[in-house]
């Protein structure tokens, strides 16, 4: 009988990795401290009308993995039934193998579902009435999900406007699994058109019931929702950067650039640098006072597909990678964020992989020497969650300083399904470090640290990084 393609030893090709996985890994429990899960789904413990709702919704990866294979976007984002939604998706994936969805779609019907079958056309049928069939049943939901998964804990990433009302529901219905909220404060930054960013500055002025007419205002009103945030359970920030600004400015010059902005004028590259190079330090100085953990992404180029954009809007799959310079930048923030004693606990995340070995580099100029990897490379981000790219980051980060000290692996998705990426990504943990065990590169008589590390990267270092 032919071993079915996920099975117990998937990517785990030495005795001492099975070893580590089987015994160490595999059931701890998740921490997902950062990713895009509707917090109202979670609230209403949503019940998902049929497995394209669950699986292709919202998606860009597949979308994009769709569109690539000659695939209308009627069958993408259109009017298209969810069975020919799912159809469609079925004749991509066998043109998949060796993208990480090929994986990804496997391991999620295996553990979701307890499917076998692989995904193509002639399977496509069976497979959607069968999804459908177990998500009608109980717990099959929202939640019945998070806990089917072993998830502990999850960050989603919420606005500074957002009322958080969900997340209180949740907190107040018992639920077992502790969904916080993360602080997203990006909108705030300059770069978009003078009616939108005003339209935005105007409902953060609600929110915070602060009337913003100037730069001193405008920290005000971040600063009260940031104390919102702390009240209902918030500890991480996450700052999502395109390019990441370095241009020093003065509190009076930014707000002279504020005015202007509010007056309709747009800024010009240089003084949206500025402009924001100022308020990213100030909402730094936020969560350092707060005692938050906060998390920088920087490097897509984003929206780059202007037609799509106008038809579709944003977070469709035309996002891609950069290949802005952000070192210089980068070490200037945590310098002077240092030099002010008031850096928090930081996660660097790069989008393009050639900037994995600097970013595993730089944490290293700025450890306190209290604060076991206060500073770190985050996990491999977007389009590097992937086998080489997760081999890549980690192997960057070896080097350069202390893969012991690793908060591990995310989601970074809006699906209920997608914790298999944690699943993924301690499959290659363990293949990588039973190799080193089995090569001889690390010593037999040091398994003992060698199956710390495996629960510490797993789970242990993010429980204790954050505290939740």
């Amino acid at each position: 009988m032919m071993k079915p393609f996920i099975h117990d030893d998937f990517l785990l090709s030495n005795e001492t990795a099975r070893m580590l996985y089987h015994e160490h890994a595999s059931k701890l429990p998740i921490i997902d401290y950062h990713c895009h899960l509707s917090p109202a789904m979670i609230a209403a413990d949503h019940r998902f009308a049929d497995i394209t709702e669950l699986w292709l919704s919202g998606d860009h990866y597949k979308w994009r993995a769709m569109r690539a294979n000659g695939v209308a976007e009627q069958y993408i984002t259109g009017d298209a039934s969810p069975r020919e939604k799912f159809r469609k998706w079925a004749e991509t994936v066998p043109y998949t193998m060796r993208n990480p969805l090929y994986h990804w779609t496997a391991m999620e019907l295996k553990t979701a579902f307890g499917i076998d079958t692989p995904l193509t056309p002639e399977t496509a049928d069976e497979i959607f009435d069968e999804c459908n069939r177990q998500l009608a049943l109980p717990g099959m939901t929202a939640r019945g999900l998070m806990k089917k998964y072993n998830v502990e804990v999850v960050c989603t990433t919420d606005d500074p406007i957002d009322t958080l009302e969900y997340h209180r529901q949740i907190a107040e219905s018992g639920f077992e699994v502790k969904v916080f909220p993360a602080w997203r404060p990006d909108k705030a930054m300059a770069g978009a058109a003078p009616a939108v960013y005003n339209e935005y500055i105007g409902k953060l002025s609600a929110a915070a019931g602060i009337e913003i007419v100037d730069y001193f205002t405008l920290t005000d009103a971040l600063q009260k929702r940031h104390d919102y945030f702390a009240q209902n359970g918030c500890t991480v920030a996450d700052h999502g950067l395109s390019r990441v600004p370095w241009a020093p400015c003065d509190v009076e010059k930014a707000n002279e650039l504020f005015v202007k902005q509010l007056s309709g004028v747009a800024l010009d590259s240089h003084e949206a640098d500025m402009f924001n190079t100022r308020l990213l330090i100030d909402l730094c100085r936020m969560n350092a006072r707060a005692g938050w953990v906060q998390q920088f992404h920087f490097g897509p180029m984003r929206n780059v597909n202007s037609r799509a954009f106008a038809t579709l809007g944003p977070d469709t799959g035309f996002d891609t990678i950069s290949d802005w310079k952000a070192a210089e930048a980068v070490a200037s923030i945590l310098n002077k964020l240092d030099a002010d004693n008031l850096l928090a606990k930081t996660i660097l995340y790069n989008i393009n992989p050639a900037d994995n070995t600097w970013v595993a580099a730089m944490p290293a100029n700025f450890q306190d020497g209290v604060t076991p990897g206060k500073i770190q490379m985050g996990a491999a981000w977007w389009f590097n969650d992937q086998l080489s790219g997760m081999r890549a980051q980690m192997d960057a980060l070896s080097v350069q300083g202390l893969l012991s000290r690793f908060v591990g692996m995310l989601t970074d998705s809006r699906s209920f399904v997608s914790y298999t990426r944690h699943d993924y990504f301690r499959r290659l943990l363990c293949d990588m470090l039973g190799h080193d065990v089995e090569a001889g590169l690390i010593p037999e008589s040091q398994i003992k640290r060698v199956i710390g590390m495996v629960r510490d990267i797993c789970y242990n270092n993010a429980r204790n990084y954050f505290k939740f």
